[in-house]
């Protein structure tokens, strides 16, 4: 086990957001939290990321408290990509160094390079190396954000919406990116989905999100016509294609 979230609340002002979310992940596993917008979704990652407080409840990476690690150490146990984001003046490679900082004392050293080399080799991005990110399309960037995130070497990956806003070839190109890296490196992926066909073909473990709590906690067993009726308010039929599970909604 990798993390360990206990008893989480959280609320924006009086409006309680996440109530008493209790989950555990497992080293290696991508994980897929599903629900509705507005059930807490990308409020849960940022407690897992301490970028919110939770009012409540402990969260444990590897048996420690995440409150008692400061900012350097849990970069280097964390990385988080967030929903949205934008180019800059900066080149690809340039761009993924700098993420290097959470082990860079003094200046950027011959291990730095090399593992940002390997990243981009790893996601296939050799050729973008000194291209300037502002210059990229949503696809391309979207896998650049991703070796940003990797080259911290964090044992937990968490990304919110990693598919927002791209087509279907970049939508399975980063997905496959995902799960193969959570596979090869050993990463725990722990990720905001909204399309439950991709969810599912991609994730080992899901946790369906409703009104602040944890409707279904599971593997691909929970993924029913009956919680999803109950967790986003549409009848669907699941089909069974090749050996994947499709979710088709009933007009």
């Amino acid at each position: 086990m990798i993390l360990s979230v206990n008893g989480i609340e959280f609320y924006y002002k009086s409006r309680k957001i996440l109530n008493n979310i209790t989950f555990k992940v497992n080293r290696g596993e991508v994980v897929s939290i599903l629900g509705v917008n507005g059930a807490g979704k990308s409020t849960l990652l940022k407690c897992i990321n301490k970028i919110l407080k939770p009012k409540k409840g402990v969260i444990l990476i590897d048996k420690y408290n995440i409150e008692e690690l400061d900012n350097l150490t849990l970069a280097k146990k964390l990385a988080y990509v967030p929903q949205k984001f934008s180019g800059n003046y900066l080149t690809v490679f340039d761009y993924i160094l700098l993420e290097r900082k959470p082990y860079i004392k003094f200046d950027i050293t011959e291990r730095d390079i090399k593992i940002a080399e390997k990243v981009l080799k790893l996601l296939r991005l050799e050729e973008y190396a000194f291209r300037y990110t502002n210059e990229l399309s949503g696809g391309e960037l979207q896998k650049v954000v991703i070796a940003w995130a990797l080259v911290q070497e964090p044992e937990i990956l968490l990304l919110d919406e990693p598919t927002n806003n791209l087509d279907l070839k970049n939508q399975l190109e980063v997905m496959k990116i995902i799960k193969n890296i959570s596979y090869s490196q050993n990463i725990t992926v722990i990720m905001v989905m909204h399309d439950l066909n991709l969810a599912l073909r991609y994730s080992d473990k899901f946790i369906m999100l409703k009104d602040g709590f944890i409707y279904a906690e599971g593997g691909k067993e929970i993924i029913t016509p009956e919680n999803i009726k109950a967790v986003y308010g549409v009848e669907v039929y699941i089909e069974n294609i090749k050996g994947i599970p499709i979710v088709v909604p009933i007009d």
